[in-house]
């Protein structure tokens, strides 16, 4: 191809994965805001974050249709096709994301009329801390296209599991002691999942990472939280 061809290629894929590293760095904000809002009780931060959700899903559109393009005019190959491929199923994660980060944030609207349940809110905002970090760390590994950050979250998965299943009896135990908390403990167990499912799409992501730097699937089973081992440092595991 004639050089200034080339280079034109090179900045269209260097603009698709900036465009994914923008959306990551919104879909980490509104992951941390609409935790944020539950447990300040914040009704305007809340409503920011449903409404924030709409350029989140314009931008998922937008890498989608500009990477199918490239692909289409450019055919790329071997680490320009995964490269290529990568930032539409990052995008697809991220966008999820930002749906559970909205769906966080509509609960708490609706807690934000009962009366607080701050032991519980303060749970909530543990795991949601935890969750974003590993977001965070994955995203910062994806910018930077390290391998070995990426697998580190991977191999954290647990972690939030361990957390949500700790969460989901502490909201039992509330709900059966006190049937007054029934409504508002089965919102917070929703948001619960909904912060677990976001580890899960970060675990996504560091599996994307690793096959679009290494070209190769990342094989093994994600670690799990066993209940019956839980005083025992869970073992990493490592890419085979």
């Amino acid at each position: 191809m004639p050089q200034h061809t080339v280079k034109a290629y090179g900045d269209e894929l260097n603009q698709l994965t900036a465009e994914v590293a923008r959306m990551g760095g919104l879909a980490e904000a509104q992951v941390a805001d609409a935790v944020d809002s539950v447990a300040r009780r914040d009704v305007a931060l809340a409503r920011a974050v449903v409404d924030r959700d709409a350029r989140l899903d314009a931008m998922h559109r937008d890498i989608e249709r500009k990477a199918i393009r490239l692909i289409a005019l450019r055919q790329p190959v071997a680490s320009d096709l995964r490269r290529t491929l990568a930032s539409m199923k990052l995008a697809m994660d991220l966008e999820r994301t930002g749906d559970l980060a909205k769906n966080i944030a509509k609960r708490g609207l609706i807690l934000a009329e009962g009366e607080p349940m701050q032991p519980l809110t303060r749970s909530i905002e543990r795991m949601g801390k935890l969750v974003s970090m590993r977001l965070r760390d994955v995203l910062d590994a994806y910018a930077a296209a390290e391998i070995d950050r990426a697998i580190a979250v991977w191999n954290t998965d647990d972690e939030v599991d361990e957390h949500y299943n700790a969460l989901f009896r502490e909201l039992l135990t509330y709900m059966m002691g006190d049937p007054r908390t029934i409504t508002a403990g089965t919102h917070l167990l929703f948001m619960a999942k909904n912060l677990e499912r976001i580890g899960d799409h970060a675990t996504n992501i560091a599996e994307t990472i690793y096959y679009e730097i290494t070209g190769q699937e990342f094989m093994g089973e994600r670690p799990r939280w066993n209940p019956d081992a839980a005083e025992a440092a869970p073992e990493p595991l490592s890419p085979v």
